[in-house]
């Protein structure tokens, strides 16, 4: 497994959700999936997973592979009208800990640029174009940033640290989905957060339950 430059998170590392599900993938299996992060995925390292553990070429753990069980972390979801209202609060726009993020950084011009602004009633939601190219890494990444925005303050960066995610369907490209996300809570430097992809009929695609770490 090699984590593309142009995925990356945090400026050097790539992008919790996209680099979780690229680990998934790689795991198999058709159910849900827990990923946990070790450290920083690396960009453009050769990565193997052997035994549902992911490491570099120094034998470093990057990451922990399992299966998930139930995901049962479904947020409701909004419409395209809604989301794309949102988007133009979202608090990325003004201040970023990380601009250049694959998928919801501002500077990216070549990214999901999915934009997850407040509800009045404290979810996320942000519209989001599916590429011309799409996997189940894909599907993780969009599900990633939502519910980090969830916690995200100014001042206050995050960080994932653990996602489990359910793929039900990949969107075709250029479809108008919508995402949404929820805090559940937060236990001292650690948030627990839900997120949900929506295809344009309105039908689940993912869902995904994860753990921000504040940094």
């Amino acid at each position: 497994m090699r984590i593309e430059s142009r995925y990356n998170g945090p400026a050097g590392s790539g992008n919790g959700g996209w680099s979780a599900g690229t680990f998934a993938a790689a795991a198999g299996g058709s159910g849900p999936v827990e990923v946990t992060l070790r450290r920083p995925p690396p960009l453009e390292t050769e990565l193997t997973l052997i035994g549902g553990e992911v490491r570099d070429p120094t034998g470093e753990l990057v990451a922990e592979v399992r299966a998930a069980g139930v995901v049962d972390a479904v947020v409701p979801p909004v419409d395209l009208e809604t989301a794309v209202a949102a988007a133009t609060r979202y608090p990325g726009l003004v201040e970023h800990p990380f601009p250049s993020c694959y998928v919801c950084g501002p500077q990216r011009v070549d990214g999901l640029r999915i934009f997850p602004g407040r509800l009045p009633d404290g979810r996320t939601a942000a519209p989001f174009r599916a590429p011309a190219q799409v996997s189940a890494a894909t599907v993780w990444a969009a599900l990633d940033c939502p519910g980090g925005w969830a916690v995200l303050t100014p001042g206050r960066p995050y960080l994932l640290g653990r996602i489990a995610a359910v793929v039900a369907a990949l969107p075709r490209p250029d479809d108008e989905c919508v995402v949404t996300g929820a805090l559940l809570r937060v236990d001292g430097r650690k948030a627990l957060v839900h997120t949900s992809l929506y295809g344009p009929d309105g039908a689940l695609l993912g869902a995904a339950r994860a753990t921000w770490i504040a940094r």
